[in-house]
């Protein structure tokens, strides 16, 4: 091809007039067609199991596994609508029918309004002083140093970084939401991954209120002998246990949702290395003082707000399936049941009754010879501070001690905390899979309290 003809098509190509990009877009189809419509054949065949399954259904250009939207499109009438009203239906009738409708609401009402002033004012106030003590020590490195001296315990147990271990002492000292005020401080975080924050919940709430239970449990006596110390002993080794089990149950699932290497504070504007460096206020010492204890309390107050609901809804039905229905004790020394009042602390026995069916397995699982020792621990799904007031003075063995110890400070009202804390954690989604792994470190956590005390005592 001579120069000649390659300059005149290149002088062809430089002439053409440039085209306008609007004008090239294609127009936008209107389709009159119903915006749901099914996903393809190509997303459904994803799994065997879907041949089973209904075609899910989305909004056009908003597909349902879009985690930017906070809600989907359903049918205004679907399954679920019936499901959830008789589910509903279900659990209240029977519970109206054997209190009165009448007097299963003013319990309800009264249940709230007693949680909401003894439960949640409580936690609030451990949540603000725990907030403040931990933000000085955030302030003042000393989390920074728990963190560089327990990492090689913390990690190879928990798979948590050392700093993790601030939060076990704080819940130890006071209750489950310390893990929040020390979660709720950005430098804190920096410590974890987020998959790790994730299981914080789990391994805090493990070892709630736990001064309380062992100083409780260990003024106790006993019958048919034993040492109430070893026993307050194996059942805090026992909750360690447990929590080693629901933590690292935690961590396998969240790590399979979020990965391990994303961090729990990404996207920050001033990075630095977390293990050898911290963040401080700036100014002096004093006024850095001042400042985070403020700071911190004023956190405590957030969280105190924010497990009001959970409290609320999840304790009250709890107490609601208890046993609470009112009693007196007639001439002859038998307890004579009254009619239910509206009360607040009412309840229908249902919990209780499960346990007595359960018996049998609870008696070899964690050694109860007394029947009224199952009401403890079921008593700790929504209390430990119920739960603890209900053992007497030397109406328990030894083993039962040592269980109630483990099962107490592990669950510790964790049904009444759990949903509240994930939420704000911002692990709503992960909420069920976390009681679940909590309930099951529970079991563990009495079972191995119960048969570690048979063993050390066998051998002492």
């Amino acid at each position: 091809m001579s120069d000649e003809t390659k300059q005149t098509e290149g002088a062809e190509e430089i002439s053409e007039p440039p085209t306008n990009e609007a004008e090239t877009q294609e127009t936008p189809e209107i389709s009159n067609q119903d915006p749901i419509e099914a996903l393809p054949p190509e997303y459904r065949r994803r799994h065997m199991l879907d041949f089973f399954r209904r075609p899910r259904r989305r909004i056009r250009g908003h597909e349902d596994e879009d985690d930017s939207h906070k809600y989907a499109i359903k049918k205004a009438v679907s399954v679920e609508g019936f499901v959830t009203l008789a589910v509903v239906l279900a659990i209240f009738v029977p519970i109206a029918i054997i209190m009165g409708f009448g007097n299963m609401l003013n319990t309800l009402f009264y249940n709230a309004w007693d949680l909401l002033l003894n439960t949640c004012f409580y936690l609030m106030g451990v949540a603000v002083v725990i907030g403040a003590l931990s933000s000085v020590l955030t302030e003042f490195g000393v989390i920074s140093l728990a963190n560089k001296a327990l990492s090689p315990l913390m990690k190879p147990l928990y798979g948590m970084p050392g700093a993790t271990s601030v939060a076990i002492f704080s819940t130890f000292l006071s209750d489950n939401p310390a893990v929040l005020t020390l979660a709720d401080d950005v430098r804190y975080r920096r410590y974890f991954k987020r998959y790790q924050l994730a299981g914080l919940t789990n391994l805090g709430t493990a070892f709630g209120m736990g001064l309380i239970v062992v100083i409780t449990m260990a003024g106790k006596g006993v019958r048919e002998g034993g040492h109430v110390g070893l026993a307050v002993a194996m059942g805090v080794v026992g909750a360690i246990l447990g929590s080693v089990l629901a933590t690292r149950l935690m961590l396998r699932k969240s790590k399979k949702m979020f990965g391990k290497d994303e961090d729990a504070v990404p996207d920050l504007e001033h990075t630095f290395d977390a293990v050898n460096q911290r963040e401080v206020r700036k100014g002096g010492a004093v006024q850095r003082f001042f400042d985070s204890l403020l700071e911190g309390g004023a956190s405590g107050v957030k969280i105190g707000m924010a497990i009001i609901p959970g409290v609320l809804i999840i304790a009250n039905l709890v107490m609601l399936l208890s046993d609470g229905r009112p009693t007196t004790v007639g001439e002859n020394g038998e307890i004579i049941k009254l009619a239910y009042t509206g009360a607040a602390g009412e309840g229908v026995g249902l919990l209780p009754w499960i346990g007595n069916l359960l018996a049998t397995p609870f008696s070899w699982i964690f050694g109860f010879s007394t029947p009224s020792a199952i009401s403890v621990p079921i008593t700790a799904l929504g209390s430990a501070g119920a739960a603890v007031a209900l053992v007497g003075d030397g109406v328990f063995t030894a083993t039962e001690i040592a269980v109630f110890t483990s099962m107490c400070m592990f669950w510790s009202g964790y049904l009444s905390t759990h949903v509240a804390m994930m939420d704000s954690l911002g692990f709503r989604k992960l909420t069920t899979s976390s009681i679940l792994y909590h309930t099951i470190g529970g079991i563990v956590a009495g079972f191995c309290a119960h048969w570690l005390y048979v063993l050390v005592a066998l051998l002492f």
